[in-house]
């Protein structure tokens, strides 16, 4: 062999195929993606959601979707409410009760129907989210101590069965108090809050592993709060499953093209009888199709001002020419360009959106501060994608600030000092209990301190 021919392989173990490796690489990836596509998401959601209604049949009570991921598995005219039960307050170490989000709105609900099921799921892995295991039994252990201080036996956490290590329990147990504690530190009207629930919290928990772990039912002394997780249990990977995919409406805004459950209910055959390639543009027009001729949520009054609304952006009823003053969350700055009357903040619509907030809070004090100083009766629109999130905090800051208790503008409350924690917490729970019954309130911006400096 000549020495020009040192280079070529002289065995078949010196063989390299590159090419070959890649392609099996490409092709697990691609087997991988075809199992996560959006009719599989979609045909699992459905089939996870007919074992949330077969629960729900069984205990004859209404279905809460936990937010976002539950609403998903329940058809509209099914769902009695939202609550925002979030897992990572029930995180190992990080176990907490949210003044944030106190889903007060769950209460009324429970008292009318002798509780209720509140959906939520979780993706490959595991047997429940842990919002269902933890996060709503240590929400659930508060309000039975703080609205029902002499039913002792109904005090502890109740937790699933079997399911956590006794150190875990011991050691969510031992917050329970302190959490009451700063619940009573809101100065909430507590008794209205022990009307509107009526009876203390039981719990059972229902999944397709074991349906009906007790033989618990609704009760005269107690209210029952089922806590269902809707997807089965995959233990290995998605393609093991003939297409299943557990917790297929967790993280929607990965895959689902924008678009949302009651838009998936309302057309499901026609996007189960779409080829994959063609949904997204599918998904595009329906969703349109349902913004411009769905009745959006009404501009809500924000009580107890007279003159505060917080309403979604784009909502017919939102109409900027209504209000005397208008403040957009996520409108560009450039367009209110030349408008006396109306702000843009132009934050961000992801995460992002309450870091943006914070840095315009100046501007939102100087607008609110020159307008209604001259006149408090002027009414003021707050709006942001949801009507939820960053007009929540635009709002809770405005309040802070300008108006005292009893919903008053006040000339000369505004001061430079940065306004205390209990504060915020206490208008925060105010007007999200007054103002969004029966919804999920999630602001990512009410987590900051509310300083705005002159």
């Amino acid at each position: 062999m000549s020495s020009g021919d040192a280079n070529f392989p002289i065995s078949v173990s010196s063989l390299q195929f590159p090419s070959a490796a890649q392609s099996v690489s490409q092709t697990l990836s691609s087997l991988r993606r075809s199992t996560l596509s959006i009719t599989n998401r979609l045909r699992s959601i459905e089939a996870d959601s007919r074992f949330v209604q077969e629960v729900a049949n069984h205990y004859r009570l209404p279905l809460i979707a936990n937010e976002r991921c539950g609403s998903w598995y329940i058809p509209p005219e099914r769902k009695a409410g939202s609550a925002y039960f979030k897992s990572t307050d029930g995180h190992t170490g990080q176990w907490d009760f949210s003044f944030r989000r106190l889903n007060l709105q769950v209460l009324p609900i429970a008292r009318e129907h002798g509780g209720c099921i509140i959906v939520d799921s979780t993706r490959r892995g595991k047997l429940m989210p842990d919002a269902l295991s933890k996060t709503v039994p240590i929400w659930c252990a508060v309000m039975n101590r703080a609205l029902f201080p002499s039913d002792t036996g109904l005090h502890a956490v109740q937790f699933p069965p079997n399911y956590l290590g006794e150190s875990e329990e011991y050691q969510i147990e031992k917050r329970i108090d302190g959490f009451v504690t700063s619940l009573k530190e809101l100065k909430l009207d507590l008794d209205e809050l022990r009307r509107s629930l009526g009876k203390p919290i039981r719990i059972a928990w229902a999944n397709q592993s074991y349906f009906y772990p007790t033989d618990l039912q609704k009760g005269d002394d107690y209210n029952l709060f089922v806590l269902c997780s809707a997807s089965k249990r995959v233990h290995g990977a998605e393609m093991s499953e003939g297409g299943y995919i557990q917790g297929a409406g967790d993280d929607s805004e990965g895959w689902s093209h924008g678009l949302t459950p009651p838009v998936f209910w309302a057309n499901k055959s026609t996007l189960f009888a779409t080829e994959e390639s063609d949904l997204p543009e599918l998904i595009e027009q329906l969703v349109e199709e349902h913004r411009k001729h769905g009745a959006g949520p009404q501009a809500t009054l924000i009580q107890p001002t007279r003159n505060l609304y917080i309403g979604q952006a784009g909502d017919a009823s939102s109409r900027s020419e209504a209000y005397d003053l208008v403040i957009a969350c996520h409108d560009k700055p450039v367009e209110s360009e030349g408008d006396a009357k109306k702000l843009n903040l132009g934050c961000n619509t992801s995460k992002l959106g309450s870091r943006d907030l914070r840095k315009a809070l100046d501007r939102v004090k100087a607008f609110v501060e020159t307008h209604l100083s001259a006149d408090p009766s002027r009414t003021l629109l707050v709006t942001c994608e949801t009507g939820k999130d960053l007009s929540v905090g635009t709002l809770l800051a405005i309040i802070c600030l300008f108006y005292d208790d009893n919903g008053n503008h006040c000339l000369n409350k505004y001061r430079m000092f940065l306004v205390q924690l209990t504060v915020l917490r206490r208008q925060l729970c105010r007007t999200t209990n007054r103002n969004f019954n029966g919804q999920a309130v999630h602001s990512a911006a009410t987590g900051m301190d509310c300083h705005v400096q002159a």
